[in-house]
């Protein structure tokens, strides 16, 4: 099984190019099933459905997520296939296994007042005041992901036409953005940045103290500091802005495709949870004005 392992995880990360975040999951979803079915002394090629299903729910036992033990089942499921098309297996052990069910969470967004208080927070004029404003805007403007916003490179901001390329994987999408995001990033680039790097040649956008890119976690304590300082009582963290950033584009006036879009979903359902936050105020114009409302 250690070989048909490696293959089939060389294999996703050269097929299905995958962000590494994605084939790290992959990765310990099944080196941990491989653990259990040998602590039973069951064979991976004759595996049964029902030690599948018992595996999922000695997950849930653990007190794993429902989304947790979905995903644990969809990297099983990806291994059989993988092993069904080397012709390691004939049968696909997976097929019928119903997948748990999850409940849609209502996303936690902040209101436009809270999203204004917490951006008014960087307010000195050192290198990272200057630094965090630029990362707090561009968060808030362009609803990316926060390892879309750490991988983001200088060449990535087209100031001429003011927008943003986001890479993610193979894919690319052009995200425009607002004034204010404009001249945060502009003060960062000729203001700040400048002075943080150690090399020149260094592409990360946003750098820390040392000048190396920012990580998740940085940027994850910055949010949580300025929180603090504005005293907002919600939790607030990279993925609240992403919720902000749409929830308040659709109140506003903007179609579900362009905020679909702009936030990199390839499924419209996934921005569709957003519709729950309409404002009454939509609903009334067209309970008015439609003929059959």
């Amino acid at each position: 099984m250690e070989k048909e392992i490696t293959n089939f995880l060389n294999f996703i990360k050269e097929d299905k190019k995958l962000s590494d975040n994605t084939f790290q999951s992959y990765k310990r979803d099944v080196l941990q099933f491989k653990e259990y079915i040998n602590e039973n002394n069951i064979e991976y090629k004759e595996i049964k459905q029902e030690n599948i299903e018992a595996y999922l729910n000695s997950l849930k036992e653990l007190g794993k997520k429902p989304s947790t033990v979905l995903r644990h089942l969809a990297s099983i499921r990806l291994f059989y296939q993988y092993l069904m098309r080397s012709k390691v297996i004939s049968l696909d052990p997976t097929f019928g296994i119903q997948s748990p069910k999850i409940e849609k969470r209502t996303p936690n967004i902040l209101s436009s007042k809270e999203v204004n208080l917490l951006l008014e927070q960087p307010k000195g004029e050192d290198l990272k005041s200057i630094r965090d404003k630029a990362m707090l805007e561009i968060a808030y403007a362009t609803g990316m992901r926060v390892t879309e916003i750490i991988s983001l490179n200088v060449e990535d901001i087209d100031f001429a036409n003011a927008c943003v390329i986001c890479r993610n994987a193979n894919k690319q999408r052009i995200i425009p953005l607002g004034k204010l995001a404009l001249k945060a990033l502009k003060d960062y680039t000729t203001k700040s940045r400048t002075f943080l790097i150690k090399n020149e040649d260094e592409k990360a956008l946003f750098v820390n103290v040392n000048g190396k890119r920012l990580t998740r976690q940085g940027f994850w304590k910055i949010i949580k500091f300025y929180q603090e300082q504005a005293h907002i009582t919600k939790d607030i963290t990279p993925h609240v802005l992403r919720h902000s950033f749409a929830t308040h584009l659709l109140q506003n006036g903007a179609d579900l495709k362009s905020i679909q879009t702009m936030l990199g979903h390839s499924d419209i359902s996934s921005t569709q949870v957003y519709m729950q936050f309409q404002d009454d105020g939509i609903k009334d114009i067209y309970k008015k004005a439609h003929p059959r409302a």
